[in-house]
């Protein structure tokens, strides 16, 4: 853990305090900002946010971009050891899902003070345009088996996310039986450490990615696993946190519009990135509402 010398220890471990946890790394360090800049604009307290970042390169490029962009932010840096997860990694459908960073969210209980009892992890590539701390007070109930609350999706297709191996081996295929299992992003999720590290759910994710290297059971990267251990026993928050999908696919990254309903958060998973799209001059009609948090337009030279 790195400090960033803000004395943030009474902060740290307030029970006032909102905590934050996002990666960190220079492809996506543009979203990054945009994310955290639309979570303070749009927050009632800003200054009872405190950002968790994980990281596993480039330390001092990284907290010099935080420090000049929000110099009164209240922040840690967490480095990332990439082996820890590298070896358990398969290939996916996405290059860019095979980051070993991508997989840090499994981690964050490790990695994050054990005073923190709750995080709201975000992606990079959203905006908020309500307040966080609406999110944050997400319930989570008495059961000390729910551990996390995401917007789920239960009219997606939840059998495409495995593989007929999957589906066809009699012991794996009862994995859901006893629970009602429903298609929830990882992009947006409000996870109780506490509970976490009391069920020890790292482990349970990696004996899931173990057997991935042993049989291919799906073919996406770090959701199937989460989904195995949690689908079916999460808090389901209301989709308007996570307008997701605005990158389009894995493959093309075509323009999508917004599901029907009210926003409160815009999410563009998928292989399209609004930096990327107007950069190129090509951006999708939605991108301009990503734009105006764009702190980083002026492009960087991160190879220095």
């Amino acid at each position: 853990m790195d400090d960033n010398n803000n004395n943030n220890d009474k902060y740290l471990c307030s029970e006032e305090t909102i905590h934050v946890a996002m990666t960190l790394d220079t492809t996506y360090i543009r979203g990054s900002m945009a994310a955290v800049l639309s979570v303070l604009q749009h927050s009632s307290c800003p200054e009872n946010i405190f950002f968790h970042f994980i990281y596993s390169s480039n330390t001092s490029l990284l907290h010099t971009t935080i420090s000049k962009s929000f110099p009164y932010l209240k922040f840690q840096l967490y480095n990332f050891d990439n082996s820890i997860v590298s070896g358990l990694i398969s290939t996916s459908i996405r290059s860019a899902l095979d980051c070993p960073l991508n997989y840090a969210r499994s981690y964050l209980a490790n990695l994050i003070p054990p005073c923190v009892k709750r995080v709201v992890y975000l992606d990079s590539d959203l905006i908020l345009v309500d307040d966080i701390a609406k999110l944050a007070a997400t319930e989570l109930g008495q059961n000390e088996n729910t551990v996390l609350a995401a917007p789920q999706y239960c009219n997606a297709n939840f059998t495409s996310y495995f593989t007929p191996t999957f589906w066809s081996n009699p012991s794996l295929s009862l994995t859901f039986s006893n629970r009602k299992a429903c298609y929830f992003n990882t992009g947006v999720m409000v996870i109780d450490l506490v509970r976490w590290r009391k069920g020890d759910y790292t482990t349970k994710i990696e004996e899931w990615m173990e057997l991935q290297k042993r049989m291919r059971i799906y073919e996406l990267g770090s959701l199937p696993p989460f989904l195995l251990v949690f689908a079916g026993n999460i808090v389901s928050v209301d989709h308007r946190w996570n307008q997701h999908g605005l990158g389009g696919d894995n493959f093309r990254g075509l323009c999508r519009d917004l599901h029907p309903g009210p926003v409160s958060l815009l999410h563009w998973s998928g292989k399209g990135k609004p930096w990327v799209r107007l950069d190129a001059n090509r951006p999708c009609p939605l991108d301009a509402l990503w734009a105006p948090y764009d702190l980083l337009q002026t492009p960087f030279s991160w190879d220095s």
